[in-house]
């Protein structure tokens, strides 16, 4: 696709809410966030679409969080790709962007076909959710389901949070008018607001994997299956698109169910790897560890995962003499 240059809602999170069905939601725009996380790395297009995919249901999930907050996905599966994790960092102040930050690992060798999904095998799917020093973080975490990881994170909104969740998205290489390729991504996000769903205390069927619709009824179950054929309605190219704002796209979506605006989320790329922080990871390996790192020269090196940020620290630094005594 051709898409012409920056714009205005590049790289934001806009949260809604639809008063007539009682939904709410988010529509995410995402372009130098996913020019930041996917240059650090070389991956195939298999696993670059998986990567972005996940960044843009960050997004789309984590501008809920508090401020100071962290929000992680996960995916942890036996196929090809074996793991993906993403982290949202809120504002640490009112006004600030929040950051993203998304790395995979995963076979070479055993990747085939050009099928994003297909690499992933039987796994997981998680969130967890960092409230911050002397807080206890939640997790919550889902089988992996359906043909896309949108499908999973909608299981588990459904499975875990019994909130009817619906996502819609658009991420691919687009080409600036006289630019580079790049990856661009939109998406939104629908889910009715928060109510006791004593019908949604398990899984249909003795143990199948809960869907939306599973935990709306009656004049809920009207609204929810009518806002989501609106959405339904939603064009690729509305979603990532230089023409349509997402304030006009909520309009043209939904105008009879009067949507509601709320500010805008930045989002950026961001890693919060430091030195210290490395210094403190490796603390907890034993001195033969700390070994395998360590260069002809004496240097222990380590390299960031998200954004491959090289670090050398003296093996003194992170214990290696005071464990050395006692690992022979």
């Amino acid at each position: 696709m051709t898409i012409g240059s920056k714009l205005a809602w590049d790289d934001t999170v806009l949260p809604f809410q639809l008063d007539v069905s009682d939904m709410r939601g988010r529509v995410a725009r995402l372009d130098g966030v996913l020019d930041g996380i996917l240059k650090q790395h070389d991956y195939p297009p298999q696993v670059e679409a998986l990567v972005a995919e996940m960044a843009l249901l960050t997004a789309l999930i984590g501008q809920t969080v508090k401020l100071r907050w962290k929000l992680s996905l996960q995916v942890q599966s036996k196929g090809p790709v074996r793991m993906i994790a993403t982290d949202y960092y809120a504002p640490t102040e009112e006004g600030e962007p929040a950051r993203i930050r998304a790395y995979a690992s995963y076979d070479a060798d055993r990747l085939s076909g050009q099928d994003p999904y297909a690499q992933i095998g039987e796994g997981y799917f998680a969130i967890l959710i960092d409230q911050g020093k002397g807080m206890a973080p939640y997790q919550g975490i889902t089988p992996l389901a359906g043909e896309s990881l949108r499908r999973s994170a909608e299981a588990y909104f459904a499975q875990s949070e019994q909130l009817p969740t619906r996502f819609k998205l658009n991420f691919g290489k687009s080409t600036e008018r006289g630019g580079s390729e790049h990856w661009r991504a939109g998406g939104v996000m629908l889910q009715h607001m928060p109510k006791a769903s004593p019908f949604a205390a398990a899984a249909p069927g003795g143990g199948d994997i809960l869907r939306p619709a599973d935990l709306v009824d009656g004049e809920q179950g009207e609204n929810w299956n009518r806002v989501n054929i609106l959405l339904d309605s939603v064009e690729e190219m509305e979603l990532v698109g230089p023409v349509v704002t997402p304030t006009d796209l909520l309009v043209r979506l939904f105008h009879e169910e009067q949507p509601r605006v709320f500010d805008a989320q930045a989002v950026r790329f961001g890693c919060t790897c430091s030195e210290d922080r490395v210094r403190q990871s490796l603390s907890i390996y034993s001195a033969k560890d700390i070994r395998t790192m360590t260069t002809d020269e004496g240097i222990v090196t380590a390299d960031c995962q998200f954004c491959g940020a090289h670090y050398e620290l003296d093996p003194a630094s992170v214990g290696f003499e005071a464990e050395q005594s006692g690992d022979a």
